[in-house]
């Protein structure tokens, strides 16, 4: 495994406090990832707008994020990273959905459904030549070999489980069929369980990941695999349809990764709080309050509770609310995502870090 990146001349350092933080434990302060424009009189080069590589020639992304990446200041724990994305449901397009555009260029898109019979579809495969799949292994091979000894390749939002099932199938669909026939979408999820390692390591390979360990879209560092994982179709189920088809997903995504961010994705889902906090191997939550709810700061509380169960928390924050958050939670049960408006303001938030743990 290699030992430093260009655009991180701490590697080490930061590596050393992500161990301790999967370990709940402290160095000197909390981790946090912290991140700014080198020079603070000149705007950040853009980078590639959500979705680039779905449609566009690799080569110009790859230098955009490389352009974007050296003028940024990468402090703290914040490792140089790019994720790449096809939009939210990729796991379903490499089972076989088509992905669809928005032609207003709005910046999403969609899996058009897929499964009509279960008995008939059954059992789910990944093609290789999947058209969208390869494309995939393709981009991250390409972000690799751009990338190399500068910056890392994050492994991608993949909304397995649940959630590719209900991207092929439907959302209402899939909820009356857990009701109608449960046992068919049993065997549904283990096809789909059974695929996420090989998914997995597909992309973990591609882009090299081994070469100096990986994170996921919510950038928690790990020198060997990890990611984000994450069930946003628990919105729409109770406990015991929860506990029954989502949780040995879960399960068994967090114990192969062995260290893993989970994305808790609004009150909805706040349900199933005391089993997602019960799985092993799942060491930290990022809390998303949902659309029209209550700024994050303000769910204080919840957050409390969290870490009562010794679930670390990933806390995003600006230079004066990091402050207010590290007075309220525990220090080697979180780590914070803060922006700075220049090196100096970041150096000063890490120094009172610092001082005040």
């Amino acid at each position: 495994m290699g030992t430093g990146l260009e655009f991180k001349p701490d590697f080490e350092q930061a590596k050393a406090r992500w161990l301790a933080f999967w370990d709940k434990e402290l160095i000197d302060r909390p981790c946090c990832v912290i991140t700014a424009p080198k020079d603070p009189t000149k705007p950040l080069p853009p980078g590639p707008p959500y979705m680039a590589g779905a449609r566009e020639d690799f080569g110009p992304i790859v230098r955009q994020v490389l352009e974007n990446a050296a003028a940024t200041w990468w402090g703290g724990e914040a490792m140089p990273s790019y994720t790449p994305s096809f939009g939210p449901d990729m796991f379903g397009a490499w089972l076989g959905g088509d992905l669809q555009f928005d032609k207003t260029n709005y910046g999403t898109n969609w899996v058009v459904p897929c499964i009509k019979d279960w008995d008939q579809d059954l059992p789910l495969r990944l093609d290789p030549n999947n058209r969208w799949w390869r494309r995939m292994l393709d981009f991250c091979a390409a972000l690799a070999e751009g990338f190399d000894g500068k910056m890392l390749v994050a492994h991608v939002d993949l909304h397995s489980n649940m959630d590719a099932l209900s991207a092929i199938r439907s959302p209402e669909p899939l909820c009356m069929d857990m009701m109608d026939i449960p046992a068919t979408i049993d065997r549904a999820m283990r096809d789909a369980r059974a695929l996420f390692p090989v998914i997995y390591d597909g992309i973990y390979q591609a882009g090299r990941m081994d070469r100096h360990g990986t994170l996921g879209w919510v950038p928690a560092y790990h020198p060997e695999k990890t990611n984000t994982i994450q069930c946003d179709f628990a919105a729409l189920i109770g406990p015991e349809h929860f506990r029954r088809f989502v949780m040995p997903a879960l399960a068994e995504e967090a114990a192969y990764l062995k260290h893993t961010v989970y994305h808790y994705d609004g009150p909805e889902c706040l349900v199933h709080l005391d089993d997602i906090c019960s799985i092993p191997g799942l060491d930290c939550i990022q809390w998303t309050t949902g659309a029209r709810n209550r700024a994050f700061i303000d769910w204080m509380d919840l957050l409390k509770k969290i870490q009562s169960k010794g679930v670390s928390l990933w806390v995003p924050c600006d230079p004066e609310s990091i402050k207010i958050f590290h007075r309220e939670l525990q220090p080697n049960l979180v780590f914070y995502h803060c922006w700075a408006r220049s090196p100096a303001e970041g150096e000063a938030v890490l120094k009172w870090l610092t001082d005040n743990t």
